[in-house]
């Protein structure tokens, strides 16, 4: 059976993002990988496929 992907949606305030997040127990993540939304609004973690995107009216500015 195929394992859904979890989406997580974030603000500009979460950036800059990095995956595994802070709501992540540490005993199961994987080596923190900081994800660039700036061109495009989402991204997806190449360790785990989680897909993250920019909430609807949020910008991705300079931090």
């Amino acid at each position: 059976m195929a394992k859904k992907t979890k989406e997580i949606e974030v603000r500009a305030k979460d950036l800059p993002l990095h995956c595994p997040t802070e709501e992540v127990a540490l005993w199961c993540s994987h080596p923190r990988v900081f994800l660039d939304l700036a061109d495009t609004g989402h991204a997806s973690c190449p360790y785990c496929g989680t897909k993250y995107k920019l909430k609807a009216g949020e910008t991705a500015g300079h931090h």
